[in-house]
């Protein structure tokens, strides 16, 4: 058998990284390519990254470059399977005891939208865009992301695909619904190896019996948000909501909180909030129903809007009745508002994607390439994780499957500089090493400035 002839490394460590995938790629190009691309999304941003800007070239006028084509050919032609990247994309991240899942951590599912004009190019539909907050045409991708206190990453990523695109619309048997989509990835991850307490998702798909059931059948226990006025029909002829359960529940202040418990949340800039949570009652949703329903608020006298969470659960309580019969372990109220906590770092994961590494920027039109775009931005993202650790300390100890409940959302991980691996301030752009050919910059410094923006600008409300 004839030795593949090896590629132009890439510069500084991304080689290694990168080296790690060359058994997907079957031809010289693409192993280039997938080196070129990689490193055109690490770089600075300073216009949208498309064929023209990873290559390096002016925009429009030199998108005939060979350069350009080059990129163009890569991302749409040549012949490699995404879903093989992306694996292995998450054995390198298990395989590394800081960045390995752990039981501790959560599965988030989520969904994201973004602008893009015509009609041509696949999954484009007039849509909500919850990035903009209104219909819009454009993309919408459900995705799922595992975290916990310290460290979080994108999983896999699906474009939901309008029913317009199909003969039969939504009767067609193609067609997927974004929970429908949801439900697969989660899947998808226990598959990978992914290990998780819970899966996390907003109200726009903890409103859905359908969801919600699904993960029971799959065997996988949830924490999700509800809307305050999503009705349920109690015994007797009224229905009820969330809002009005947690509103009878029993509170006379701090010094008398009745039904309430206190939990802990400390967040990254180092203030610390007391938060109040319950068990509520609602027709069938009650502690020892199958599905708890829980509320979450800092305020339990005004349940403020902002600040209030309405969760549902199908993990036990402690010393319930249902904790022989469930597959789960219980869990008590101050560890559901931890889980559930930490469902905002998929917000500051789209921001990193989207704002830094380009995940819109794609000027592509078929389903393949657009999953490949997507596909090496998930890359860029854990090669920006993998330098992180493996510049700082030795992490030999793997994170405890425990996270201790006090932190809250991203306690960064005490790495101090050294020889090899200096503080890198956030606003620096240049390179410290010199480029390997004209506008490839050596992505060694923008990885920790990408990285240190990841954890020391996560949200805290």
């Amino acid at each position: 058998m004839t030795k593949a002839k090896p590629s132009p490394p890439a510069p500084g460590p991304l080689e290694e990284y990168a080296g790690r995938f060359d058994d997907l790629f079957t031809h010289l190009g693409q192993r280039r390519g997938f080196r070129e691309y990689v490193t055109g999304l690490l770089t600075p941003r300073d216009r949208n990254k498309t064929a023209t800007a990873l290559a390096g070239v002016e925009p429009v006028v030199g998108s005939k470059s060979a350069a350009a084509q080059r990129v163009q050919y890569f991302l749409s032609e040549s012949c490699w399977d995404p879903d093989r990247v992306n694996a292995r994309r998450l054995e390198v991240l298990l395989a590394q005891s800081a960045t390995a899942p752990h039981a501790g951590g959560v599965l988030v599912i989520d969904d994201s939208g973004d602008r893009k004009d015509g009609t041509a190019t696949a999954h484009v539909g007039r849509q909500w865009l919850g990035r903009y907050g209104k219909t819009d045409n454009g993309i919408v991708t459900v995705t799922t992301l595992w975290a916990d206190e310290r460290i979080y990453y994108p999983l896999h990523a699906r474009p939901y695909t309008p029913a317009r695109h199909f003969a039969r619309g939504k009767n067609d048997a193609a067609f997927r619904t974004k929970w429908q989509i949801a439900v697969e990835l989660a899947g998808r991850a226990v598959t990978a190896g992914i290990a998780f307490r819970a899966v996390l998702a907003d109200c726009a798909y903890g409103d859905l019996d359908d969801f919600r059931g699904e993960l029971r059948t799959a065997g996988l226990g949830w924490v999700v948000a509800v809307r305050p006025k999503h009705g349920t029909w109690a015994y007797g002829a009224d229905a009820y909501t969330p809002r009005d359960a947690a509103a009878v529940l029993a509170w006379d202040g701090p010094d008398a909180p009745g039904d309430w418990t206190a939990a802990q949340r400390r967040f990254r800039d180092g203030h610390v909030e007391t938060w109040w949570a319950a068990e509520a009652s609602l027709g069938f949703w009650g502690p020892d129903g199958t599905t708890r329903l829980v509320i979450a608020t800092l305020d339990p006298a005004t349940l403020p809007d902002k600040a209030t969470w309405y969760l549902a659960t199908n993990l036990p309580r402690p010393g319930g009745p249902r904790v022989a019969e469930s597959p789960h372990p219980p869990a008590d109220l101050a560890e559901l508002v931890r889980l559930y906590g930490l469902r905002h770092w998929v917000e500051q994961g789209y921001k990193q994607v989207k704002d830094e590494l380009g995940w819109a920027d794609f000027q592509v039109r078929s389903d393949l390439a657009i999953r490949r775009h997507q596909t090496l931005v998930l890359c860029a993202f854990t090669f920006c994780w993998a330098t992180w650790f493996a510049e700082g300390p030795d992490p030999a100890s793997p994170p405890s499957p425990d996270p201790d409940p006090t932190l809250e959302r991203g306690q960064p991980p005490d790495i101090p500089a050294t020889a090899n691996r200096p503080i890198a301030t956030t606003n620096t752009q240049l390179a410290p090493h010199p480029a390997q050919r004209p506008q490839l910059a050596d992505p060694r410094h923008r990885a920790h400035t990408l990285v240190e923006s990841m954890v020391e600008s996560a949200p805290t409300a």
